[in-house]
């Protein structure tokens, strides 16, 4: 099974979705894929839309290799064995997550300008991305939410690979994932078109959809 695209694998996922029993749902898609697969989940359940934003640490030299992740607003997770392997002194991990943390602040204000994070206390609570590999960044997501008050945290993604998808099951109270195939090698070979969201495309797609207020917890 192939996606189009991120917006067919968000209408694949709303089909999964919808009709469930949820209490005030709020979407909470990661920037930047996550958004075009979430818009169409929110117009499914009649939830608002925001981002929880969050960012990769990656290893010295080796960036494309996560040694954990941050999300917004003080999360922290890390993968203690490859910390060891690499021989990663806590300064070391903080001078990364010191970087990391400017490009979280300032995505954060493109995207959401002067807003927090919405309360989510007593809410249902989809975290969205699209896809799923290592799962460091879902992770570091869904316990900002669950910090935040979700009540029911469900995690829906196209698509994950078996490792990453069970790894998640112990932070959420369940993972929606249609296809985790066997021979997993990179989220983007299970799209016809995988190309990059930009900013702009956020943007575009968040002002389409409600918001959470975050001064009364209604969509606005």
């Amino acid at each position: 099974m192939r996606y189009a695209d991120r917006t067919d694998a968000g209408r694949q996922l709303a089909a999964l979705l919808r009709g469930r029993q949820w209490r005030d749902p709020v979407v909470l898609a990661l920037p930047r894929g996550g958004v075009p697969v979430a818009a169409p989940i929110a117009v499914a359940l009649g939830a608002p839309l925001d981002v929880i934003v969050v960012r990769k640490l990656g290893a010295p030299r080796q960036p494309e290799l996560a040694i954990g992740a941050i999300a917004e607003p003080d999360i922290r997770v890390l993968d203690p064995t490859l910390v060891d392997r690499l021989r990663l002194d806590e300064a070391a991990v903080a001078a990364i997550e010191a970087d990391e943390r400017r490009e979280l602040q300032r995505r954060i204000h493109r995207y959401r300008g002067d807003r927090d994070l919405p309360s989510l206390t007593g809410r249902s609570v989809i975290v969205v991305d699209d896809g799923l590999a290592t799962g460091a960044t879902a992770v570091a997501a869904c316990r900002a939410a669950r910090a935040a008050g979700a009540a029911q945290l469900v995690l829906a993604v196209p698509v994950g690979s078996g490792p990453g998808v069970e790894h998640l099951r112990a932070e959420v109270d369940e993972v929606v994932c249609p296809v985790v195939p066997h021979a997993f090698r990179a989220v983007g070979q299970w799209y016809e078109d995988f190309g990059q969201t930009s900013d702009d495309e956020v943007l575009a797609l968040l002002a389409t959809q409600p918001v959470v207020n975050p001064d009364t917890d209604a969509p606005r």
